[in-house]
């Protein structure tokens, strides 16, 4: 069956036994080194390691002489709701600080990601226009997509007359979706977007323009306002777990959507549900998506899944985390939402830039509380930035999930549920190689979900029965749990409630994983090796959040009962004096891991392993630090004897008997290469 996923249905029907324990659960239908408070300057993003207020690195500087650079900012949802009178508006004050924050960060284009109105009314588009002409007389080129608020709102001709100055007048534009769907390529990036909804209507047309295109690109983002997998919302569920009775739009082509999007290693960002996440998207399932790695004759080879990006909220309204992880595809790595109720003290507004250089793509997410509600003066606010979530990666790269360490012990593997950094070798496109040899992941970020219900309607949903929707829901979302197939999440992530006649996805408690990621730039005038960015160890310190956005403590506060596989609560986790629990991951402390090195054997002159940062190559540690002794996993407990005064600095190694092969103890997202250095002594 399509989409079926491999999955075993004779385990289904036991989950179908379980629906007594649940009634009672009741039914919900209704259908962090500190970062500058400053907007961001192009040195300040993952891979520009420059203090505050420095010029970025020369071309030369980052091994990407010559080759321009192109960002851009995501706009999320600015609808401002309605006032006394009834009459909707922009929420201008958000808007103008995420654009302030984007224009001063020198972003070249704008997505804006839908519901850019909450009434499609024209007093609501001319108030969207007026703060859009400010910037895009600065230079700020915007591309709109519409949400579902414009579509069901709106006239087609407004949206048009409106966004007609915006779309930019070379875009390609979909036959018959004129103005709604269209692409625009910038200097190596395919950008693409989409009107609500029209993912798997536009899917052909995707596939033609990636073709056609693929060769010219090195980077392609999808951009549209919902997604195949939600929050709160998402196609799979609406359109397929609890859609029409053989209404096949999504359903037919959901599981090749996945497969393309995850082989053309498509970035795909969104907005509309007021919350931001990022995960990757399994074109597989979670289970089967295997870290990456390499072989000797194919390469380097990418994990099968694509990159999903809600880009958070600019409005007056925020959502809860509805439905959790939907853990049969979906892997979350960032989670923050605000709601400014049941205990939450503010909403977010969130300011996301993608820089794309060369092969090259770096990505920083920032976030600032406000508890404005209208666009009285009064309410202004100036936001004060913090940076959330960060990414640098290139195409040319080896990737893994790596998980938190609160797995209980007796759960099987399943090949990837590992929360070691240990990687295959990664091969350099020169000669050589590293990987990741060591280190466990015990600084990680858990959040609440809420209690849910699914229903069904006989002859109109997709589902005829209780039983019915119990399979879809496990066949399109979540992970049914056995010991050789394990929910970290819960054991009862759908059960049946006989008594409601409903579907309950019970509240529960996610831990998140890392991803973390070892791409290759050729090397420069100087490095004698290739350039390697280790990527995805710095997003999460050990902050803990409920269904709301209400803090809790991950070192006192249990999660939600059944959130563990053996159907308890997970218990309070002990974190590392390192772990600051803070959404700002500015100063953020990676878990130790080891990274391993190794040179081409032809490197000509002694060399040393080095960083970059600010915008020069550094050795690691000095020559006196060295340690002349191959690896030893022993030495993540304990340090071996080094000289004075090198406490405070990495410790960093080489086997004397394998040239140029280098060993480092790291906690931070580095770029390393080896420099040209006197002697070895």
């Amino acid at each position: 069956m399509t989409g079926s996923n491999n999955i075993d249905w004779r385990w289904i029907l036991l989950a179908l036994l379980i629906a007594a324990a649940l009634v009672g659960c009741g039914s919900d239908s209704d259908n962090g080194i500190a970062a500058d408070t400053q907007p961001p300057s192009a040195g300040e993003l993952p891979g520009n390691e420059e203090e505050p207020g420095e010029e970025p690195p020369a071309e030369e500087e980052t091994g990407q002489e010559g080759v321009p650079e192109f960002r851009i900012g995501l706009l999320p949802d600015t609808q401002g709701g309605t006032d006394g009178e009834g009459q909707a508006h922009v929420a201008l004050h958000p808007m103008r600080e995420v654009l302030e924050h984007q224009q001063s960060a020198g972003v070249d284009m704008v997505i804006a990601l839908g519901d850019l109105t909450d009434h499609g009314s024209a007093l609501e588009f001319n108030e969207w226009r007026s703060v859009a002409e400010d910037y895009a007389e600065l230079g700020i080129e915007f591309l709109p997509v519409m949400g579902n608020h414009e579509s069901s709102y709106a006239y087609t001709v407004e949206w048009i007359d409106t966004m007609r100055d915006f779309i930019p007048a070379d875009a390609v534009h979909m036959p018959g979706y004129e103005w709604v769907n269209y692409y625009v390529v910038r200097e190596n990036v395919l950008v693409i977007g989409l009107a609500y909804y029209n993912l798997p209507i536009a899917f052909e047309w995707i596939k033609q323009v990636v073709y056609e295109k693929r060769d010219q690109v090195f980077h392609i983002v999808v951009a549209s306002h919902d997604g195949l997998i939600g929050a709160k919302y998402g196609q799979t569920r609406e359109q397929i777990v609890e859609g029409t009775k053989a209404d096949n739009w999504v359903y037919q082509i959901q599981p090749q959507i996945r497969e393309f999007l995850a082989d053309n290693d498509v970035i795909y960002v969104q907005g509309h549900e007021h919350q931001y996440q990022r995960s990757l998207i399994s074109a597989r399932t979670a289970l089967q998506t295997l870290p990456s790695g390499s072989t000797p004759s194919g390469g380097n080879y990418r994990m099968p899944a694509y990159t999903q990006i809600m880009a958070g909220n600019a409005s007056y309204k925020g959502y809860e985390f509805r439905y959790g992880e939907r853990d049969l595809v979906q892997m979350i790595v960032s989670q923050k939402n605000a709601t400014l109720e049941n205990g939450s003290e503010s909403f977010d507004v969130n300011s996301s830039i993608l820089a794309f250089r060369g092969p090259r793509v770096d990505y920083a997410s920032y976030f600032a509380p406000h508890t404005a509600k209208s666009n009285d003066e009064a309410e202004a606010f100036s936001a004060e930035w913090k940076l959330l979530d960060k990414f640098s990666r290139t195409g040319n790269r080896c990737e893994r999930l790596v998980y938190p360490d609160s797995i209980p012990d007796d759960t099987r593997s399943a090949l990837v549920l590992q929360p070691e950094y240990r990687t295959d070798a990664c091969l350099a496109p020169n000669g050589g190689e590293a990987q990741l040899s060591g280190g466990r992941n015990r600084t990680f970020n858990r959040t609440d979900t809420r209690t849910r219900d699914m229903e069904y309607s006989p002859g109109l949903t997709r589902a005829e029965s209780l039983n019915d929707l119990a399979r879809l829901a496990y066949q399109w979302l979540f992970q049914y749990h056995e010991n050789w197939t394990p929910n970290l999440n819960s054991p009862q992530r759908a059960v049946p409630d006989a008594d409601s006649d409903t579907l309950i996805i019970p509240e529960t408690t996610i831990d998140l994983k890392e991803h973390v990621t070892l791409s290759w730039l050729p090397g420069n005038g100087d490095t004698l090796s290739d350039i390697l960015i280790v990527s995805g160890t710095q997003n999460q310190t050990g902050v803990y959040q409920d269904d709301y956005g209400a803090p809790k403590d991950i070192e006192t506060d249990s999660g939600l009962a059944t959130s563990r596989t053996d159907g308890g609560a997970k218990p309070p986790v002990a974190l590392p004096d390192t772990a600051t629990k803070s959404w700002d991951i500015g100063d953020a402390v990676a878990d130790p891991y080891v990274l391993s090195f190794t040179g081409r054997e032809e490197v000509g002159g002694p060399a040393i392993l080095a960083t970059r940062d600010a915008g020069a190559w550094r050795a690691l540690a000095p020559e006196a630090c060295l340690v002349q002794a191959p690896w030893q996993d022993s030495y993540l407990d304990t340090m071996p004897e080094r000289t004075a005064g090198c406490e405070d600095r990495p410790l960093v190694g080489f086997d004397p008997l394998q040239p140029n092969h280098w060993w480092a103890i790291l906690q931070r997202d580095v770029e390393v290469a080896l420099i040209e250095r006197e002697s070895l002594n």
